[in-house]
């Protein structure tokens, strides 16, 4: 599984995009096998996807549409909003060592930019990485503000700090009064560069005039105190980047298109680049000085002066990046013949209807993004922020080997197209309760197995009816009171032995659980779902008698996908054994593993008790202690330690105190419990103060799998159980053919 890296915002116009083009590119140069998600749409036109398929040569699946997702969010419905997350993520990670994913930044009228960031670092297992920009503030403030956002975000610090990255990190106030001592070029090619700083360094401009020079005016002293503040959060400095001048530089097409300028004359808008704005309303003498490579010279269309002294300012090899006429006064034709050869040259001239200060007022205010088609920018931005990226840090994130945690709804997801591959016929004996038949509906309609309701198939048909329900042609309807005649005769063969008569076989029969089991014994259907309105002895019943359990397995027991904010743990068992022996519960143990595994679940078996290793006596503790020694010795490929009380099995700080050298302690996924009445108490106390969603009881030790429903079921549950059961039969299938 790749390392997945989300890059948050912490503020407004922080860059979000440009630091992952820096990411992309900072992994690509170690040569990481890298890929880019954006998962969400923007509202406007999506860039960042088309900039990475341009710039980067990656192919990002689409994002979902900001319509489906606000559509999701208003209804309450984050988790299928998550998986829909996961499933073009699923797209994006293909072949890939990191995956960039970039988070939602705050748009106006947007407040759940923030919650949508955190729910995703959740549920793609993600590294956080926080970007900010100073905008004013100080070091410290800057470095304060990104804790918070990491707070915010739900970021996991334990034993790892998270990444911050500084963009756009200007001057201070002592290296302004520097810079405009000091004409010259401040950058790293101050001993040859002849061009000059900008005398009116703003908050907004302030850098290098020089689109030419790779410097900047930022010292390192600028950047050790970002270091220094980041240090002190316990954050760790990925990169401080800083302002340069030439890297927010838009083209005059890019301008014009934005203030819809009216073109005079196009000359080189694709390749002249605007460092700054000059509006000029002087003389032409005093308006001189403001002349300078990249600017953009905003007038009145009918200051002739104006115009004719930058064409010769042109002539004479100033790269000025153009002029914008204003008032919507047309410049007189004769004046542009006399500048024909300036023109000729590449100088573009707009003009547009606003006054000199209100246009000069709109170009300043301009969104300085980079667009999607100018390639240029976008090449010599990734660049930029890659040469500051923490060069350690991406060697590692391409290197590293870090166990995935399955969040809920990458587990969810990837249990529905696991389902979809097996493509099992399921059985559901309760066809006409209401919510397994829209149950049925949902898995025939999602292809996530072939559904077959068994009863009188008029109320099944009356059932959805009432529902507002359509049932699929693919939902098959079979009375199972018709049905039961030719299931007779095995039934007395299997059960001859226990003294099974005809008589009594029909009489069983007269229950669609036990129609349903006979089904999957004559390998008709796959597996069994029930329980939505029968208790689970009378679920599992008929398949202790039918279909017995596997080789190797002495008995059925059952666990709960415990879908945890952060992580799918394993409980067991919670539903079959009131009081298994030392020898059951190391069964139990064994079976539980190996249902976490196939379910891609890393297998970390905590055996618990009232006790943590030596420190309690008494019956109970012993059992759990030689249960855990039994399942040792036989399963010595397997992580199991135990007794274990359940925070020492949970909680990293306490296992250190109660079981410093526990190979599992603190990081159990895996959770066997003493016996039924504790694991049954234990999970709804989870599943209710906790607010998670729990899957299951999910029945292991079974030749074929019967899954069995709490009566308080909702529809969701029974097709999530179906899921289950499909990929249950699979596996079941798999193992049957290896023998």
């Amino acid at each position: 599984m790749p390392r997945t890296i989300l890059v948050a915002p912490a503020g407004h116009q922080v860059g979000l995009t440009t630091i992952c083009l820096g990411l992309v590119r900072a992994l690509d140069r170690q040569g990481v096998r890298v890929a880019f998600l954006k998962p969400i749409a923007d509202r406007g036109v999506e860039r960042s996807i088309t900039i990475l398929r341009g710039a980067a040569h990656l192919n990002p699946p689409e994002p979902i549409p900001r319509m489906q997702v606000e559509e999701l969010l208003s209804h309450g419905d984050d988790q299928t909003l998550m998986e829909k997350v996961v499933a073009v993520f699923d797209k994006a990670a293909q072949g890939a060592d990191v995956v960039v994913v970039e988070g939602m930044v705050p748009e106006p009228g947007i407040v759940y930019s923030s919650r949508l960031n955190a729910l995703m670092l959740k549920a793609l297992d993600a590294e956080l990485v926080v970007v900010a920009s100073p905008r004013g503030h100080s070091p410290a403030q800057v470095a304060d503000s990104i804790a918070i956002a990491a707070r915010g975000l739900g970021a996991n610090t334990e034993g790892q700090k998270v990444a911050a990255v500084v963009n756009r990190v200007a001057a201070s106030p002592e290296e302004i009064t520097a810079t405009k001592e000091k004409p010259a070029c401040y950058g790293e090619n101050k001993g040859s560069c002849r061009r000059t700083l900008s005398a009116e360094l703003t908050e907004r401009t302030l850098g290098l005039t020089c689109g030419f020079c790779v410097g900047n005016a930022v010292d390192e002293g600028r950047v050790a105190s970002f270091v220094e503040a980041l240090e002190k959060e316990n954050l760790f400095p990925l990169g401080i980047v800083p302002f340069r001048n030439d890297m927010s530089s838009p083209r005059v097409k890019d301008l014009a298109q934005s203030i819809h300028a009216k073109v005079i004359r196009q000359g080189d808008w694709e390749k002249r680049r605007v460092t700054s704005i000059t509006l000029c309303a002087m003389t032409v003498p005093n308006a001189l000085k403001s002349f300078k490579p990249g600017t953009l010279l905003v007038t009145p269309g009918d200051r002739h002066d104006i115009i004719l002294a930058a064409a010769l300012a042109v002539l004479g090899g100033m790269p000025i990046a153009g002029l914008l006429l204003t008032g919507g006064i047309p410049a007189e034709e004769n004046v542009l013949h006399l500048c024909d050869q300036a023109l000729s040259m590449g100088l573009p001239v707009l003009s547009v209807e606003d006054g000199s200060f209100a246009a000069a007022t709109e170009l300043a205010s301009l969104n300085l993004e980079i667009p999607a088609d100018d390639l240029e920018r976008v090449e010599g931005v990734m660049n930029a922020v890659a040469d500051r990226i923490d060069t350690a840090w991406v060697k590692a994130a391409g290197s590293a080997v870090r166990e995935p945690r399955l969040s809920p709804p990458a587990f969810r997801h990837h249990l529905i197209e696991q389902a979809r591959a097996a493509n099992k016929r399921i059985v559901l004996p309760e066809g006409d309760e209401p919510r397994t038949v829209q149950a049925a509906a949902i898995v025939a309609e999602r292809g996530i197995a072939r559904p077959v309701l068994l009863g009188d198939p008029n109320k099944i048909q009356e059932t959805a009816k009432k529902l507002g329900v359509t049932l699929p042609g693919s939902v098959e309807i079979i009375d199972s009171s018709k049905a039961m005649d030719r299931y007779v005769a095995s039934l007395v063969e299997r059960r001859k032995n226990k003294g099974m008569t005809e008589a009594v076989a029909r009489n069983e029969l007269g229950d669609p659980i036990m129609v349903g089991t006979m089904m999957m014994a004559l390998d008709e259907v796959d597996g069994l779902v029930s329980g939505a309105v029968h208790t689970t002895a009378h679920t599992i019943r008929p398949a202790l008698q039918i279909i017995k359990t596997s080789p190797g397995c002495n008995l059925v027991s059952s666990v709960f996908f415990m879908c945890l904010p952060d992580q799918v743990l394993v409980f067991g068992d919670c539903a079959v054994n009131p009081t298994p022996t030392a020898e059951q519960l190391a069964d139990i143990a064994i079976q539980s593993a190996a249902s976490a595994l196939a379910f891609g679940i890393p297998a970390r078996v905590a055996m618990l008790s009232y006790s943590t290793g030596m420190s309690g006596a008494g019956a109970d503790v012993e059992k759990v202690k030689i249960a855990t020694e039994l399942a040792q010795k036989l399963r010595p490929d397997l992580l199991i330690d135990g007794p274990l009380q359940y925070d020492a099995a949970i909680m990293p700080d306490v296992a250190r105190q109660k079981a410093p050298k526990s190979p599992v302690a603190g990081k159990a996924t895996v959770f066997i419990f003493p016996d039924l009445n504790t694991g049954n108490v234990t999970y709804k106390a989870v599943q209710r103060a906790a607010n998670v969603v729990s899957m299951g009881p999910m029945l292991q030790g079974l030749a074929k799998p019967v899954n069995d429903l709490s009566r308080g079921c909702l529809v969701e549950d029974i097709v999530f159980t179906i899921a289950l059961t499909a990929i249950q039969a699979q596996q079941a299938g798999a193992r049957a053919g290896a023998k």
